[in-house]
């Protein structure tokens, strides 16, 4: 494979060390100068190409297209409710597949965490046998954080 190209990336030699399940990694530059090593079969199925680079500069160009994005880059108040609760922390990601926000499974430990965020400081972060446990850890969080916020908010508006 030295020599061949895939994307934006050029294949220099093959690396030292090999994958789980003993793919070969092969050491490649990048367009843009940067030197990865990256596994065999995502080169050659097209998985990977580039050292990210790439990635960064599609993503430039949609964000530089999208007026929506334009007109609310670097606004804080995008990010945060009122009460100073991270939306990312009350709404569910597509990505999320545990079907419950805040809760996640950490496959190398073997254990489901709870997290909750208030005002850019983890409250709850706390790991946990089985997914019921994390769940009602979660819950219980939110009715003390959340809902005190709430009531907290609607106080000092008044």
């Amino acid at each position: 494979m030295q020599n061949q190209r895939f994307g934006r990336l050029t294949v220099l030699r093959r690396a030292a060390k090999r994958t789980r399940n003993q793919n070969i990694h092969w050491l490649c530059q990048c367009d843009c100068g940067n030197l990865v090593t990256v596994d065999g079969y995502s080169l050659r199925h097209g998985r990977v190409k580039s050292c990210g680079c790439l990635r960064r500069a599609q993503q430039q160009i949609a964000s530089r297209q999208n007026p929506a994005f334009q007109k609310n880059i670097g606004r804080r108040e995008n990010l945060v409710n009122p009460q100073q609760v991270e939306f990312a922390s009350i709404h569910r990601s597509k990505r999320n597949r545990s079907g419950v926000i805040g809760v996640s499974y950490d496959q190398r430990k073997q254990r489901w965490f709870a997290r909750l965020m208030v005002d850019h400081h983890y409250v709850l972060l706390k790991s946990f046998p089985d997914f019921e446990s994390a769940v009602s850890a979660r819950k219980r969080a939110e009715r003390q954080y959340l809902v005190a916020s709430d009531h907290h908010h609607d106080a000092m508006n008044a």
